[in-house]
């Protein structure tokens, strides 16, 4: 039963990412090249952003998929190894979408305030 809640929240949470993305965030290329920067972000000692830990977790799963010894549920089990892959797909997806939106606006506070000049 706790199995079928993570798995059903895991996917409300992808669609919910989705669609905000969508409706009012940044597009999806705008994500993927802020990926290199969050990575940069997290590793720098001075203004360091928190991601860390979870740019960590987002490159296991994505090691995880492309893994080959994870070849071997899929021919054990053929169709139904896939639904692993599917869990840890969806979950890399929602991350991202998360993360990468979390960054974005991290970054935006970052920026030095514009200079008003008064006339």
């Amino acid at each position: 039963m706790a199995k079928k809640l993570g798995r059903t929240a895991a996917f409300v949470a992808l669609w919910r990412q989705l669609r905000t993305a969508r409706r009012d965030g940044p597009g999806f290329g705008t994500r993927l090249r802020a990926i290199p920067r969050m990575t940069v972000a997290s590793l720098r000692a001075r203004r360091r952003y928190d991601g860390l830990w979870r740019i960590g977790m987002m490159a296991v799963a994505t090691a995880y998929i492309l893994s080959p010894v994870e070849l071997v549920p899929e021919i054990l089990l053929g169709p139904v190894g896939l639904l692993d892959d599917a869990m840890v797909g969806s979950w890399l997806a929602g991350a991202i979408l998360s993360e990468t939106g979390r960054f974005l606006d991290w970054e935006r506070r970052q920026l030095p305030a514009p200079s008003r000049i008064t006339p």
